[in-house]
Order: C-alpha cells, then sequence, then structure tokens
C-alpha cells in the first residue's frame, strides 16, 4: 500500500445542542453540551488509521487542559506521531449544532495549528506518496513555511482548504496550488475558490476551472447530491449521495477526504474511493461528533468490499 502523511490539528470540540443560533441578547438554554476529540486533521487520520493502512499522523499538541484532553485520547486511538509543545496552550472548538443538524463553528486556535520543520528531523519522509494538509494549517504564520516543506516532499499533496476557504490569502492558495495537489472542497468552496457565481455557473464549471489551476484531481462534496470530481486527466465524473437521517454534519468532509486518501493508499480506481468516501461520510453525519467508532468503519469497509465484489 501506498504511505500517507497526514500534518494538522487536534483539538477538543466541545459540542453544544441547540434549537437555532441565538440572536443578540437572546437567552437559549442548550439541550446539552459534551467534550470530543475533533480537528480536521485528525478526523482524516482516524479514517486511515482504523482500517490499517500506512499512515503517520504528525500533530502538535498544547498543553492546559485541553492538551492534557488531547494527548489523552491520541494515545488511546493509538495514532501515532503527537508532538508536544510545551510552551502554548492547545486550543478547542466550540461546535454549535442547530436541531436541523448543521454545525457553526468557533474555533480558538492554539498550539495545534503551528508548524515546525524540525518534527521531520527524524523522519524518512522520502517514504510518503501523499500528504495532507488543510487550509486551517497554512494560513496561520507558520503556513509559509508549512508549505515550503511540503513542496520538499516526494509526496502528492492533498489540500482541504475546509471552512477558511474564503478568508485566506489567495497568494497562498496559489502556493499550494503550485504543488499540483488534489483539492478536496465543498460545492460552496468550489465556487468560492473558483471565482465563479452560483447562478452563472455549475459546480461542474467550478471544478473544471479549478482543474485548470491545479492540473489534478478536483473534489467537490455536494452533501446529499453526491460528490462530482474531475480526474487527472480533467474528465467529470458524478456519484449520488446517500440517504441519511443527520444527527449532525461535524466531521463529514474530514470523514469523506480520510476514505479517499485510505483508497488512494490501496490503489483503489478514483470510482471506488469515492464510493468508500460516500459511504463513510454519510454514516458520520448519522451520529454525533465526528469520528465514527474504529469497529464501525472497518465493518462498513468490509460490507462495501462484499458488495463490490458481487457488482464485479
Amino acid at each position: 500500500m501506498k504511505r500517507i502523511l497526514v500534518f494538522g490539528s487536534t483539538c477538543v470540540d466541545i459540542i453544544i445542542r441547540l434549537p437555532h443560533l441565538p440572536s443578540t441578547g437572546e437567552d437559549i438554554e442548550p439541550s446539552y453540551q459534551h467534550f470530543s476529540i475533533g480537528g480536521c486533521a485528525c478526523n482524516v487520520a482516524h479514517i486511515g488509521h482504523s482500517l490499517g493502512v500506512p499512515l503517520t499522523f504528525v500533530t502538535p499538541v498544547g498543553t492546559g487542559m485541553f492538551g492534557d484532553y488531547v494527548w489523552h485520547h491520541l494515545t488511546a486511538l493509538g495514532l501515532s506521531g503527537p508532538v508536544r509543545v510545551p510552551d502554548r496552550d492547545n486550543g478547542c472548538c466550540y461546535c454549535y449544532v442547530e436541531d436541523s443538524g448543521e454545525r457553526t463553528f468557533l474555533a480558538v486556535h492554539g498550539a495545534e495549528y503551528t508548524f515546525d520543520p524540525a518534527w521531520f528531523d527524524q523522519m524518512d519522509t522520502s517514504s510518503f506518496d501523499y500528504a495532507y494538509i488543510s487550509g486551517f494549517e497554512v494560513e496561520e504564520p507558520t503556513g509559509p513555511a508549512l508549505i515550503d516543506f511540503m513542496s520538499s516532499l516526494r509526496a502528492e499533496t492533498v489540500y482541504a482548504p475546509n471552512a477558511r476557504s474564503a478568508s485566506i490569502d489567495r497568494r497562498i492558495h496559489e502556493a499550494v496550488y503550485r504543488l499540483h495537489p488534489i483539492l478536496h472542497i465543498n460545492e460552496s468552496e468550489a465556487y468560492i475558490l473558483s471565482g465563479l457565481s452560483w447562478s452563472a455557473c455549475t459546480p461542474e464549471e467550478a471544478a473544471s476551472a479549478l482543474y485548470q489551476r491545479t492540473g489534478n484531481t478536483v473534489i467537490v462534496t455536494r452533501g446529499a447530491k453526491g460528490t462530482l470530481w474531475a480526474g487527472p486527466d480533467g474528465s467529470l465524473h458524478r456519484m449520488y449521495g446517500r440517504p441519511a437521517k443527520v444527527a449532525d454534519t461535524i466531521g463529514a468532509g474530514d470523514s469523506h477526504a480520510g476514505s479517499v486518501l485510505a483508497g488512494l493508499s490501496m490503489e483503489w480506481p478514483l470510482e471506488d474511493c469515492m464510493k468508500l468516501a460516500t459511504l463513510l461520510s454519510s454514516a458520520t453525519v448519522s451520529i454525533e461528533g465526528g469520528q465514527l467508532p474504529a469497529d464501525t468503519i472497518r465493518r462498513l469497509f468490509t460490507e462495501m468490499g462484499r458488495k463490490t465484489q458481487a457488482e464485479g
């Protein structure tokens, strides 16, 4: 199998369930709140780790209550590669989940969004075939150093700008595009990054426009509408979504990206990668929080394999 490097954040998700987002001065009583392990990179790494693909997860972990929580849970999950940052607190993410299942994030950034190339000094970075980064890391002050490091790898970059697409300096995006990354985005991000308008073009046109900039696969998730992608040659493909009863949408895109990475590690065709991604992201929205239990991931993977063999 191909080897994967996932670099990025692990934080504490503080999930707060409420009927709707409050307006200024409004007093709302949430139905519950609880802590959960989260962070885009951690959610992505969790998929591949659960499926046993050769994956290294390098994540900076800070100090304080949230840092201790993260360190404990990463150890329990058996994820290798966390780096302790002794002089800065770890952050957290307040996840407000409305009754509709839609989520709104308020992220307090800490040590988990920093980067130091010295963390890789004892690592054979030439062994990686794919390397994942997200927009949350590249927009930080250490982002340019991270992009320079990614350019030194022989690995193919997988870039997920995520919800920060509109806020990241265009020059940062362009620097990542020069790495010819596989781009993993949702439909809203496709329009933002392509500069095209919802009313004037289709998501397929937005994907094609981004392909012209990266020269590599562009994957656009569309929720219940499924996924479309421009392949390595620019050809367009589509896959329907799976019906799901939505508990919340936390981590759905991360599960999709992690599944694609796992499929690429196993040298699957892109269509099969998308089948796995559709299955696991659909299952993720049906639970509270951003991470499916590892045994659920493995069970669904096994069931999909049986169906795929039957189809063949």
